[in-house]
């Protein structure tokens, strides 16, 4: 192997390096903002939905369904959209 051939290794090593741990990174700020979602999803799940519903387990729907739900109640109560993804992690992942 030549030294232009062990350069090119080793600089093709650093950046594959950097690309996982960057994504590392990003997965790990996704998972710090669903975590605050979900949050405000509790927060906001007595505000909004517990006027009109009784209290429900998320596991009564699965995600998906929670998904076509949420998207008939945030224009049934005129939701925000912040308020309406917060409630879906909210719901999707209380089951």
């Amino acid at each position: 192997m030549t030294t232009l051939s062990k350069s090119f290794v080793v600089q093709l090593l650093a950046i594959v390096l950097l690309v996982l741990s960057a994504g590392k990174a990003l997965a790990a700020e996704n998972e710090q903002q669903q975590r605050e979602m979900f949050k405000l999803g509790a927060r906001l799940w007595p505000v909004y939905c517990a006027q009109c519903h009784n209290a429900r387990p998320g596991s009564e729907f699965s995600p998906p369904q929670w998904d076509v739900i949420m998207m008939h109640m945030r224009t049934q109560a005129n939701l925000p959209a912040n308020d309406a993804r917060a409630l879906t992690e909210y719901l999707k992942r209380s089951h």
